[in-house]
């Protein structure tokens, strides 16, 4: 590991289990610092120079590990694990994309305008809850909150039924 990180050169840690060794949190959370003009990092008792090419690649043979909190902040996850049904999901937009490119250009319309929409009603509960704070009193006195309360309503109606289409 203080090779690796001196070096430069990546390193790889093969079959970890779901807990990591406390001895790599410093290089984890890369904390580094200068010491005479160089980048350093304490690994244990040892003070190293870091060298910011190094690159530190873990490796577990779980098939659907659960790493703590704690863990999953210090590192970039990834899962290289493919279910049949993601796969079926990719191949299926593949072949629709080069057979049926119009129904691609639909789908990814759909799903531009289902976030725009969500977006919206977010926007209109927001200005409901700004209202609802706003307001003093019998909220039913209040004509312009009951009327901005009335075009909310209209306007989470009309998103909802652009979502149903």
């Amino acid at each position: 590991l203080e090779i690796a990180i001196r070096s430069g050169m990546p390193l790889l840690l093969q079959d970890v289990g779901e807990t990591l060794e406390s001895f790599l949190e410093p290089v984890l959370l890369r904390q580094t610092f200068q010491s005479a003009g160089t980048l350093c990092l304490k690994l244990g008792d040892n003070t190293i120079e870091y060298s910011t090419d190094f690159r530190l690649y873990i490796t577990t043979k779980l098939s659907n590990p659960h790493y703590l909190p704690e863990v999953q902040v210090k590192v970039s996850l990834l899962n290289f694990m493919i279910t049949m049904d993601g796969l079926r999901a990719q191949l299926l937009e593949e072949v629709v994309a080069k057979e049926k490119p119009e129904l691609q250009k639909e789908k990814n319309n759909l799903i531009v305008q289902g976030a725009e929409n969500q977006k919206q009603m977010k926007e209109a509960e927001d200005k409901i809850l700004e209202v609802l704070s706003k307001s003093e009193g019998n909220l039913l006195d209040d004509s312009s909150a009951v009327d901005i309360l009335s075009d909310m309503k209209v306007f989470a109606n009309e998103v909802a039924e652009r979502q149903k289409v």
